[in-house]
Order: C-alpha cells, then sequence, then structure tokens
C-alpha cells in the first residue's frame, strides 16, 4: 500500500504543458487557458470564456520513472436543461506517444445552462483524482515520456501532480508545432476523447505538436483571435472558416470578404513566409443553402434530444445573408486571388474532409456536430491531404 510519504508532489508550471496560451493561478491550483490574458480581460462573452477555458488539445508532458501517477482536478462540467446528461469528461494517458490509459474525474463544479433563455447557473462541488498505476519504468536514459491530455470539453483546473518518482518537463523533440483555430468542430464536438478529436488525430499522423485554438461557438474571424494567432509562434498555421459566421448570423457578404482579408492580414504580420491554410466548412446540410442563425429544436429538446434548426430563409440570400455554399465560394476566390502574391498560402476544401458521402453514412446526430467516427475520418483526410507528400503541410525534403 503506497502511503502519503512514497509521492513526489510536483508545482504544476506552464513548462509542464502543452497547447496551453496562458497558466491562471486560482484558490485552488492553476487553470490552463487557451487565449492570453489580455484577450479574456478585453473580450468577455461569455460562450468565449468557457470555450477557451476548456483545454482542448492541452496536455501535461513530462519525463520520468514513475510507475504511478496521480493528478488532483477540479473539473467544471456542463449539463442543459430538458437535454440527457453529459457524459463526464476523458482524460488520457499516453506512454512514449502510445495510449496506456484512459480516466473520468466524476465530481467537480456543475453549470447548467438552460438554452431557450440563455441563462446559466453553477454549482459548486468537489474536486477528484485521477490515478494510473502499473506503468512501465521506460528506458535507462532517464525513464520515458508520458502526456495526460485534459478533457477537451471540461474546463479543469489543476490542484496537484504526484507521482513514484522524480518528474521534469518533457525534452523538446524537434517537432513542427502546428497552431489551428477553428469553431466546435475543430474543438472537439462529440469526439470520444480528447486525442481522437480530429486535430489531435490530424496531428499524431503528421507527427506535429498541436495548439489547438478551436473554440466552440466563436470562429467569428474576431480581430483579437486573428492577433492571438499573430503572435503565437508556430511553423504551421490553418484557419477554418464559416459554420460560425453562418449559425451565429453575425455578417453579410459585404462584410465577410473584408473581414477574412483583415483577419489573414494579420496573421501574416506576425508570420509572413509560414505556411498558411484557409479550410472551408465540412458539410452541413441544415446551412448548404439556408442562412443562419441556428437554435436549439425545442420539440427535439422537449423529448430528451438536441438537435438544431436553421432560423434564416433561403431567399435571403439575395440580400447578401451567408451560407456555407457562398462561403466555401468566396473562400475559394480569396486564396486563390492573394496566392498570387502569397505562395505560402494554401486552400482545402472542406468537403475533401467530409462530404456528402460521409454524411449519407456517418450523419451530424445533432444536425451540426459530427461524432466520434466522424472525427477520425476528418483527421485521417487532413493528415493525408495536409501532412502527406504535396501537401501545404508536408515536410520540408532533407
Amino acid at each position: 500500500m503506497r502511503t502519503e510519504n512514497d509521492w513526489i508532489t510536483t508545482p504544476i508550471t506552464a513548462d509542464l504543458l502543452r497547447g496551453a496560451l496562458d497558466l491562471e493561478h486560482t484558490e485552488h491550483g492553476v487553470l490552463p487557458h487557451r487565449l492570453p490574458a489580455r484577450v479574456r480581460a478585453r473580450y468577455t462573452d461569455g460562450q468565449l470564456a468557457m470555450a477557451e477555458s476548456q483545454p482542448s488539445g492541452v496536455r501535461l508532458a513530462f519525463r520520468t520513472r514513475a510507475t504511478a501517477v496521480e493528478l488532483d482536478t477540479l473539473p467544471t462540467k456542463r449539463t442543459y436543461v430538458g437535454a440527457p446528461p453529459r457524459p463526464d469528461g476523458v482524460y488520457e494517458l499516453l506512454v512514449d506517444g502510445r495510449p496506456a490509459g484512459r480516466g473520468s474525474v466524476p465530481d467537480g463544479n456543475i453549470l447548467t445552462i438552460d438554452m431557450t433563455t440563455g441563462g446559466a447557473e453553477l454549482r459548486t462541488g468537489p474536486a477528484g483524482t485521477l490515478r494510473f498505476t502499473g506503468l512501465p519504468e521506460g528506458d535507462g536514459d532517464g525513464g520515458k515520456d508520458v502526456e495526460i491530455w485534459l478533457p477537451h470539453n471540461e474546463t479543469t483546473e489543476l490542484l496537484a501532480l504526484r507521482t513514484d518518482a522524480p518528474v521534469e518537463p518533457a525534452p523538446d523533440r524537434g517537432r513542427r508545432v502546428w497552431l489551428h483555430h477553428g469553431s466546435s468542430i475543430s474543438h472537439g464536438s462529440d469526439a470520444a476523447g480528447p486525442t481522437e478529436i480530429w486535430p489531435a488525430l490530424a496531428a499524431s499522423g503528421g507527427g506535429v505538436d498541436l495548439v489547438n485554438l478551436g473554440l466552440a461557438g466563436s470562429a467569428l474571424l474576431d480581430p483579437f483571435i486573428a492577433r492571438t494567432l499573430r503572435d503565437t509562434p508556430a511553423d504551421l498555421i490553418s484557419v477554418k472558416i464559416g459554420i460560425n459566421v453562418v449559425n451565429a448570423d453575425v455578417m453579410r457578404l459585404r462584410a465577410f470578404t473584408p473581414a477574412v482579408h483583415g483577419f489573414l492580414d494579420t496573421i501574416r504580420d506576425g508570420h509572413p513566409g509560414t505556411p498558411l491554410l484557409v479550410v472551408s466548412p465540412i458539410l452541413c446540410p441544415l446551412h448548404e443553402d439556408t442562412p443562419g442563425p441556428s437554435a436549439p429544436d425545442l420539440a427535439h429538446l422537449s423529448e430528451g434530444r438536441l438537435r438544431f434548426a436553421a432560423m434564416g430563409d433561403p431567399a435571403e440570400k439575395a440580400a447578401g445573408k451567408l451560407t456555407l455554399r457562398v462561403i466555401r465560394d468566396e473562400l475559394a476566390r480569396i486564396v486563390a486571388q492573394r496566392a498570387e502574391e502569397d505562395p505560402n498560402l494554401h486552400h482545402l476544401d472542406g468537403l475533401r474532409l467530409y462530404g456528402e458521402t460521409d454524411f449519407a453514412e456517418l450523419p451530424l446526430p445533432d444536425g451540426l456536430h459530427p461524432d466520434a467516427a466522424a472525427h477520425r475520418r476528418i483527421g485521417e483526410r487532413f493528415a493525408d491531404q495536409v501532412f502527406g507528400t504535396g501537401g501545404a503541410f508536408a515536410a520540408p525534403r532533407v
């Protein structure tokens, strides 16, 4: 039986984290953030605050000979009035890059959201402990590389890291850093776990380190996001644009085109020659030809199922309201125009990642978000088409 004196407690500091842009010290411990403090202070939208505090793509990364690891956390879970309970967030353990365990922390705070009114109520709860045991010691040069991927869909305060052997930050393995921005689909939506969101799967296939700025409901061409991308070190950058612009109904075509140009201009201010990929929306029949906004379908919600409905009128396209088809065409045009002077700017049609035949086989369960199997398909296709031979992010030949 392991006693308290057998454990080594290591302070959780920024050098033990990958994929976070900031680390906030809280009453209980530390809270990883995916947006810098200056952005959070200036833009206080509730949806954005919730999304950026959910650590999609964030992982603890360290080297150790430990055979047992404990992590105390305080998660904040979401529940929706009238909808089925959401499963607990998943933590995934990798040892030397290979899956070695997964678990959940059932306790924590509960944020109850009423989608009919927009109101929310927070109920505080206790912290919990995640345990992984029986790990191999590793090789003779200092052990093994360990990663604990945090739940992509639960705000997660980190309270304590305990191991039965010393811990040091994982070394830099020289992999390229891929910085990605997108919507809830890039955030992880209905993926089965944090390493199974499509950007994590693509990063694994491409052999790169992921910094994921997929922000649920918040891929809206905001200038502060462009500045964050501009200021974040990266070897590769991609932006997936479209679905949130439509389903939030935030602009028309007249505003969309200069907003895209301005967004890309700002990124280029900090990364003038970095490979930059613009990805258009995957198929979403709800908004292919019908403008936004989208909203919860209350008829289905009363039956305990969460589905979305398009609230716009297809006739409004003539007045410049946006649909996914319009956005795909405009993004292709914008990138082709800019690429004449920017050879490192690339375009990927989202239908090549998930299109009509995919929807027939793997439909979107709630009308907007891919399920776990579709996440895997999108991630594998992105890795093949973008990181593979001839792709925008193909490794340079040595």
